[in-house]
């Protein structure tokens, strides 16, 4: 069953009223799953309104007890993981083990920030003179206006909701129009453990409308926001317009570095699951496949039996292990990305079309003889598709795995500890994993540098983010 959809502010569930709205679909299938509201001016004004009240009673509440709220969404994120992850993959498409896997990593988020709140210490700095004490407190920066995309419809939204509650903010939430169950469903979940009336605030709507009309008003003093490089460069300037804080988490297009020390098999398995999860549609998902040449062939061959051997389906369908990308706009970028590779000479090794003519399937592709000035190699694919280049010297691979404007993430395989040691000094980019593509962890920082964003969710700095600190000094 999926969920009756609605938008929460001030303490009450909304739809209908005349209000204006979509259809969700089903990636699967194509077909309707329900009908979201869109928050008209006066439901936004509302929103701001109850936002700017509820912070006054969330501010005021101890970190203790704000903790033991957020605990408790956590308790009940986990009593309701199943549930939560079918309506997810209905909604989203990637298949039931991962999204059952996304929302208990939801809820260890919770958690996470629930106990780092209670430790947002300040400090005690000595006086020059006697008598004087100075102090440095930490206080929440304020009302947050949260923007979070479809591929991860529990998580992301977390991050933004844990850190905010655990500051001591309060928060209006855009979430995705294509995958509102979800949030919803994670929303109840702070409402019934007691989240006072107008901390946390749910609406959808007409993305640009919704942000310049949050973002124009002085109730909101921070923008978080998760999704593509053009919409967040434009968020950023009308943030700065206002003095805004703003964190800003954007797109990447993640090089892998395979050197020949290392094992290709074990390397090609390991890669290759992570780069077809949920499809290619993650943000960290390595994009951009450099193997040192003694090892290039075996990779290659691996990586390509990983790619064949995925069963593409329904994520509900028992034995899938990839199911649909997210909507038809994701299939038009596949289909672009194989022509104008097709059309620069580049071998597609496997894959490379759409499969079936129901749904929003896509192929797992693997493609070779890319130049790196091809689309795919410049362009976030975001999606199940490979390249796989070869290189000879550490020396060249750097330059051509910095060479682009994003700086997410970034991996190498490696059996050379001063190898290790050396990509982790001159890649580009806010997380490296080296022998590992465990990069995103409820207390570990996660962002990225050149236009790839700036600020952090996760770990204490994912916290400071939604803090403020002041100075203060007694005579």
């Amino acid at each position: 069953m999926y969920t009756d959809l609605a938008l929460y502010i001030d303490g009450d569930w909304k739809s209908g009223g005349g209000r204006k709205g979509e259809d969700v679909l089903n990636p699967a299938t194509g077909k309707v799953l329900g009908h979201l509201p869109h928050a008209s001016t006066s439901d936004l004004d509302q929103a701001l309104q109850a936002a700017s009240k509820g912070l006054t009673v969330w501010r005021a509440t101890s970190a203790y007890d704000r903790a033991k709220v957020l605990r408790k969404a956590a308790a009940l994120v986990r009593e309701r993981a199943d549930n939560i992850a079918r309506m997810m993959t209905l909604e989203q498409g990637k298949v039931l083990a991962e999204s059952r896997g996304e929302v208990l990593v939801t809820a260890d988020i919770i958690e996470w920030f629930a106990e780092e709140g209670r430790r947002s210490y300040g400090r005690i700095v000595p006086g020059r003179i006697k008598g004087v004490r100075q102090l440095v407190v930490q206080e929440p920066v304020g009302v947050v206006a949260a923007f979070t995309p479809w591929n991860f419809p529990t998580l992301t939204p977390a991050r933004k909701i844990g850190a905010s509650l655990a500051a001591g903010c309060a928060i209006i939430l855009k979430a995705s129009e294509e995958t509102p169950g979800s949030c919803v469903e994670l929303v109840r979940c702070f409402i019934e453990a007691g989240l006072p009336v107008g901390v946390l605030n749910l609406v959808f709507g007409v993305p640009a409308e919704v942000s310049e009309h949050l973002l124009a008003s002085d109730v909101v003093r921070k923008v978080s926001f998760t999704g593509s490089v053009p919409v967040g460069k434009h968020l950023a300037v009308l943030a700065a317009k206002a003095m805004k804080r703003a964190t800003m988490e954007l797109g990447g297009h993640s090089p892998v570095v395979v050197f020949a020390d290392a094992d290709p098999e074990k390397t090609a398995d390991t890669i290759a699951a992570f780069k077809y999860r949920n499809a290619g549609q993650v943000c960290i998902s390595p994009t951009r496949f450099f193997v040192q040449e003694p090892v290039y062939d075996r990779f290659l061959k691996r990586f390509t039996e990983f790619a064949n051997g995925i069963k593409l389906g329904d994520g509900l369908e028992s034995g899938v292990t990839m199911g649909p990308l997210a909507n038809a706009r994701r299939l038009d970028a596949m289909e672009a990305i194989v022509n104008d590779s097709k059309s620069r000479g580049a071998t597609i090794v496997t894959g490379g079309k759409r499969r079936g003519n129901q749904g929003y399937f896509f192929e797992p592709t693997v493609v070779t003889n890319i130049p790196d000035d091809s689309k795919l190699m410049t362009e976030e694919p975001f999606g199940p598709i490979a390249p796989v280049v070869a290189f000879k010297t550490f020396d060249e691979v750097v330059a051509r795995a910095n060479s682009l404007k994003f700086g997410l993430a970034a991996y190498a395989f490696t059996s050379s500890t001063q190898t290790a040691n050396a990509l982790g000094d001159v890649l580009d980019a806010g997380m490296v994993g080296v022998n590992s593509v465990a990069i995103s962890t409820p207390e570990t920082p996660f962002g990225g540098v050149k236009d790839s964003g700036y600020g952090h969710e996760g770990g204490m700095e994912g916290l400071e983010a939604y803090m403020v600190r002041k100075f203060i000094s007694q005579g």
